[in-house]
């Protein structure tokens, strides 16, 4: 090129430069529709990399959003609590070593009190129903307690059982038993039913079924096959536990920069990902149970009437956590009458409501 040219075009770069300078501090142009914000999501969960939750719920909700932002939206994964243990999820996003995550309420004991509600004992099939009870409790009365993270779902799981060594047909044989519990309301149905209610983390469950540390295991057939605990619990009583209050939640600063069409694809896709994904609903619900049971498990459903005895003894838990709450001052008889007029709408049992809380 030769001299005169060059210079030409180094005059009309500067020239170009000047006037898009001068644009954009006029608030003439916006350089977004020269560099569309491409952001990247650090997603924490403590379940397993192999589980039905990362790979039928998180990876596919990721993908989504990465999808509908036509990849301006992309995602690092952290599973297996890579960040850290399950009690610490919380504070992993809100603190914003990750972005996004799943984290479990019920393991922080006394610091989202009225959101355990939606760990009370009922019976759901399947997380898409979980998440749409748990989001309308939230809108209603438990906002308060979330105030530093944006709360893009919130649920209750799908009913846990008793996963053990030995079956159980009756109250009675329960006497003794040491079954791991994953806290919350879950360990007081253990000690009202003359169990014993032991905490480890879900990674040394295995191992202590196996050497006789603990008799059995209160949690969701999802986590059964996740740690592959069908291999040493064959036996299921089918009555619900209920299970524990969590959901997905992201770092408020992470959220409060996003622009608003990213915004928009995070709650379209995030406020029910179980829905969205098909992973986990009550139809996968089915599946998962059929291999369960083609593993060995034997299931075993308790008569009606001795159900009920057992869920007298969970109503008798309600009412107690109604009352040292109320106590305090926070209104936790309204909150199960939401729970429960929630659960309702949807067909759904809340087991654990003594009849006298129904009513707002």
């Amino acid at each position: 090129m030769c001299e005169v040219c060059n210079e030409l075009s180094r005059r009309n770069f500067l020239k170009s430069l000047l006037i898009g300078s001068a644009a954009a501090g006029m608030g003439l142009f916006d350089s977004r529709l020269l560099f569309a914000q491409a952001t990247n999501i650090k997603f924490s969960t403590w379940h397993p990399p192999v589980g039905r939750e990362v790979k039928t719920v998180w990876i596919p909700m990721l993908e989504e959003l990465k999808k509908r932002s036509s990849g301006k939206m992309t995602y690092t994964m952290y599973a297996g609590a890579a960040l850290g243990k399950g009690p610490e999820h919380f504070d992993i996003v809100a603190r914003g070593l990750s972005d996004m995550g799943y984290f479990t309420a019920t393991w922080t004991p006394g610091r989202f009190p009225l959101t355990d509600v939606l760990s009370l004992a009922v019976w759901v099939d399947g997380k898409d129903i979980a998440a749409d009870i748990g989001n309308a409790v939230y809108n209603r009365i438990l906002k308060d307690e979330f105030k530093n993270v944006k709360v893009c779902e919130l649920n209750g799981c799908i009913q846990s059982f008793i996963w053990s060594k030995k079956p159980i047909s009756k109250m009675a044989d329960l006497k003794g038993m040491k079954l791991r519990s994953p806290g919350g309301h879950q360990t007081n149905y253990i000690k009202a039913l003359g169990a014993e209610p032991v905490f480890m983390p879900l990674g040394d469950v295995y191992m202590a079924m196996e050497t006789g540390t603990v008799d059995g295991i209160v949690t969701c057939p999802p986590l059964i096959q996740g740690y592959k605990l069908y291999e040493v619990a064959k036996h299921a009583t089918v009555l619900t536990f209920g299970c524990v209050s969590e959901g997905v939640i992201m770092n408020m600063n992470a959220w409060n920069k996003l622009p608003d069409d990213q915004k928009k694809l995070v709650d379209q896709v995030c406020t029910n990902p179980f829905k969205v994904t098909g992973g986990l609903t009550r139809d996968d619900y089915k599946v998962l149970m059929k291999e369960i049971t083609a593993a060995g498990v034997k299931l075993n459903d308790l008569p009606k009437t001795e159900a009920e005895q057992w869920y007298k003894r969970f109503q008798d838990v309600t009412r107690a956590w109604v009352k040292d709450l109320e106590v305090k001052g926070l209104p936790a008889r309204k909150t199960v009458a939401i729970m429960n007029e929630e659960c309702e709408k949807r067909g759904i049992a809340l087991v654990s409501c003594p009849p006298e809380f129904k009513k707002v």
